[in-house]
């Protein structure tokens, strides 16, 4: 009888002891499951042979050294990730949001403003004097630090040295002129080769933005809230210039960018002043290599401030203040945020060129391009990207382009230059409060 007590009892200790262990096992589990969410990040991004593409370099370096962490890349159009998040921030919940996102500089300030808490201070992550100055303005807020910049939109004035030749000009005549000097010799490349000097939309006020922020100024004061139109010299200047060189018979008119790409590569254009991101367009006509150069921006005539940089477009990496966002800012701070051995690997299979100060002293940034006559075009838009006047893109920049884009066509069919800005100044002030 004792005998069958003992050996019942250790039966039923046994048994308390499995199923211990059993729970124990699946408490395990469920805790490394958990540890497995904890370290899967998810990236929004546009633009497969760019950003995309840039973003796989960036993962497979970090997967080296973390291979527990499983990062998900997530291809969306920029308007689709604009409505994505507007419509997830305005609802209150960080269901659905990813860890990471790409957004143009030209609007982050007005994710940042709006919804600051939705956005992790990445202030011990990264240090923003590592990159380009011009890329602290629309990056941070509040003496904070929220975004990883990214790409470069420095701008260069890109000529077909051919044209220029024939119009009795070298490349050296173009590295320190103004607008005005500019459409001078267009006049002469039109007259010698009857080529445009360049090709213009009137309903693409790039050209513009690019002008004023060579002068340091936009279409917002400092604040980057109150409208700066009616008594902004840089932009009565800048709509000047536009004017001038629509009336000086050097332009053409396109439409959309099929058309704009079309004209360059097809040669009826001498030049396009633009941001460095063209370079891929132009070097698809395998034809035209040895036949272009990169020359400083042009300066806005008589404006002191004005200087040979500008930038046009560029965007920055956001890490989202939502679940992972520890493993998320990890991922920024040791790929983009830090790796300049990285960001030639970018520059050299993808085309990045980036504005993180280390990386332009990387052997891939002082090649010579054979398709732009042997010229470094890396090294000089790097040094000018150094020279870019910072600015405060503010959170109205689309809504006041949009306003101008208008009074552009009135001040082209002869409404005074004044009269142009001064309304535009009354309309931003009544739809932006």
């Amino acid at each position: 009888m004792k005998k069958s007590f003992v050996l019942l009892l250790i039966c039923m200790i046994m048994l308390t002891a499995c199923g211990s262990n059993s729970n124990t096992k699946n408490n395990a589990e469920a805790g490394t499951t958990g540890a497995e969410k904890a370290k899967e990040i998810t990236i929004w991004a546009w633009d497969p042979a760019f950003n995309i593409a840039a973003l796989e370099v960036a993962k497979a370096k970090y997967a080296a050294a973390n291979p527990d962490v499983k990062i998900n890349i997530v291809e969306y159009a920029q308007s689709d990730i604009i409505q994505k998040l507007n419509t997830g921030l305005n609802s209150g919940t960080t269901k659905g949001l990813p860890n990471v996102v790409l957004i143009e500089d030209y609007r982050a300030q007005g994710f940042l403003q709006s919804y600051k808490d939705s956005f992790y201070d990445l202030s011990s992550s990264i240090k923003g004097a590592d990159f380009a100055d011009y890329k602290s303005g629309p990056t941070s807020l509040d003496g904070k630090q929220y975004g990883v910049p990214f790409d470069s939109g420095v701008t260069g004035l890109y000529v077909r040295t051919d044209y220029l030749e024939q119009a009795g000009y070298k490349l050296a005549d173009l590295q320190d002129i103004d607008w005005k000097e500019y459409i001078e010799i267009g006049k002469k490349i039109k007259e010698k080769t009857g080529k445009a000097l360049i090709t213009l939309d009137p309903n693409d006020l790039g050209l513009i933005r690019t002008m004023i922020q060579s002068a340091g100024s936009w279409y917002l004061s400092e604040d980057g809230q109150t409208p700066d139109i009616a008594s902004n010299v840089a932009l009565k200047e800048a709509f000047e210039i536009y004017k001038e060189m629509m009336e000086a018979d050097v332009a053409n008119v396109h439409a959309d960018w099929s058309q704009f790409v079309a004209a360059l590569n097809s040669g009826d254009v001498a030049s396009v002043p633009t941001g460095n991101w063209i370079s891929p367009s132009i070097t698809a006509e395998a034809s035209q290599s040895g036949k272009w150069g990169i020359a400083p921006y042009p300066t806005l005539p008589g404006n002191d401030k004005s200087v040979h940089a500008s930038n046009l477009g560029g965007s920055s990496w956001y890490v989202m203040n939502v679940d992972g966002k520890e493993t998320a800012a990890d991922f920024m701070a040791t790929t983009f945020g830090s790796d300049s051995e990285m960001y030639q690997t970018l520059l050299t299979d993808i085309g990045v060129i980036g504005t993180f100060k280390a990386a332009a002293s990387g052997e891939a940034y002082s090649q010579a391009s054979e398709f732009f006559g042997g010229q470094k075009i890396v090294s000089d838009f790097a040094a000018w990207t150094e020279q870019i006047p910072s600015v405060n893109y503010g959170v109205h920049t689309y809504a006041i382009e949009d306003i101008l884009i208008v009074e552009m066509q009135n001040y082209l069919n002869g409404k005074d230059i004044d009269k142009v800005l001064g309304d535009a100044q009354a309309q931003a002030e009544s739809q932006i409060k």
